[in-house]
């Protein structure tokens, strides 16, 4: 990881140390992504039979999950992980539940009374990344809420193994929301079959998921094109953001950094601290840890674009952090929740050296699927309300009309639609 001081920079250099990798190759990325979607657009299931074959090694016929691979999933997976995901699902459930939005009425005239209802999506499609290592947690993070949401249609997809099927744990994951439908498709090409439809794979109201940069364009993609899909949020490659004081524990640090850079080549890690020392301990910390780890290849590549920052002070820190706007922000600082008032842009926060953002990752309760990319400045992680949409109802009566009404005339006339004028004149008119 390189070593900067961010009081010795310019602009320009400061710009560069908070670019994200993956928007040096948008370009190539999104040309890429635009062919899949033309080909599925064209082809359908036989080019998503192709592209299984090019990505994922593995020629498929059937792409969605039957019953049998369902039952198969429980003899594969060890109890002690059963009981893990049970164990998770339960604190997810918990959080997710107390989070949900309650519907409301109020009259704001007499006799006219408006109110906010909640309508799950219809069908939702799910994608669960398994590129280099399969996720059975986000499978959580996903059904959980879309359950508790009332999706009627529930779409996961995720890449299949090599030997064809698709990862167990993964599968009882997803099976939190009873009569989920999933297909072992992976990549832009999942979201593209997902977004258009094909004769197999059921087009969706709404995509969610997290995953690397080409699953991160295809969402957007999707987004864009006619007919009004929607994606939960840009989700791409994972990054954290740690600020860290001199009381902090280098080792807690390093494994923080580490836990996000195993992910995939192109997430990012950033340590800021006010402290020279530890920004050295943090760095041998990180060398010495990341000998240990099967992950070393992939989360070395991801350290080569990441930066130990040394600043002025903490408060300067949370200035740079939140302009960067971290999916994952950890505080390792001394009296965390003092800081907590000043951080405006992050996707979900983790306070003090005891939580680690790997525990938000499986089972503190919170959501995973995160804005990345800095849509943390305008974006909110996942839940259950990511799965629905509110419609606002009014009722008005003669009375309500009459309160309210000439209001409403003379808006209209002042903005010179005299027709919404006369919709609410002639009922005053024939009330009167």
């Amino acid at each position: 990881m390189k070593r900067v001081d961010w009081n010795v920079l310019d602009d320009a250099a400061r710009m560069a140390v908070l670019q994200r990798p993956v928007q040096a190759v948008s370009d190539a990325l999104r040309e890429g992504v635009q062919a899949i979607f033309a080909e599925v657009a064209m082809r359908g299931d036989a080019a998503l039979r192709d592209y299984t074959q090019q990505f994922d090694g593995v020629a498929l016929q059937d792409f969605e999950v039957g019953a049998a691979e369902f039952s198969a999933a429980v003899a594969q997976v060890s109890p002690t992980v059963q009981a893990a995901i049970a164990e998770a699902a339960g604190r997810i459930e918990t959080f997710h539940r107390a989070g949900m939005a309650s519907v409301y009425a109020v009259d704001t005239a007499p006799g006219l009374r408006c109110e906010r209802i909640q309508r799950p999506i219809p069908r939702v499609g799910l994608y669960v990344p398994a590129g280099s290592a399969p996720l059975p947690s986000t499978a959580l993070m996903l059904s959980i809420p879309a359950r508790l949401a009332g999706c009627k249609d529930i779409v996961l997809c995720t890449p299949p193994r090599k030997d064809g099927s698709a990862d167990p744990a993964v599968l009882l994951a997803a099976q939190q929301a009873p009569g989920v439908r999933v297909f072992k498709l992976g990549g832009a090409q999942a979201i593209a079959a997902m977004a258009l439809g094909t004769p197999v794979v059921p087009a969706c109201d709404k995509l969610f998921g997290p995953g690397n940069a080409w699953v991160d364009e295809a969402k957007r993609q999707a987004a864009q094109r006619p007919g009004g899909l929607a994606i939960d949020m840009p989700a791409g490659p994972s990054e954290v953001l740690v600020i860290a004081d001199a009381g902090a524990n280098p080792a807690f640090v390093a494994a923080d950094l580490l836990s996000q850079a195993e992910h995939g080549p192109d997430s990012q890690v950033l340590l800021l601290t006010d402290s020279v020392d530890m920004l050295d301990a943090v760095a041998t910390q990180v060398d010495a840890q990341l000998a240990q780890l099967p992950r070393a290849d992939i989360a070395a590549q991801s350290l080569s674009r990441s930066r130990l920052v040394l600043v002025k002070d903490i408060a300067q820190a949370i200035k740079i952090s939140n302009r960067y706007a971290p999916e994952h922000l950890i505080l390792s600082v001394r009296e965390p929740r003092v800081w907590l008032d000043m951080i405006c842009n992050a996707g979900s926060v983790f306070l003090g050296d005891y939580t680690p953002e790997a525990l938000g990752d499986y089972c503190s309760g919170s959501n995973h699927v995160l804005p990345t990319g800095g849509a943390a400045r305008a974006w909110s992680g996942l839940s259950v309300g990511s799965f629905q949409k509110a419609i606002s109802v009014q009722d008005a009566s003669r009375t309500g009309l009459a309160n309210a009404g000439p209001c409403a005339v003379t808006l209209a006339y002042a903005e010179g639609l005299q027709a919404h004028a006369r919709a609410v004149e002639v009922r005053l008119e024939q009330a009167a």
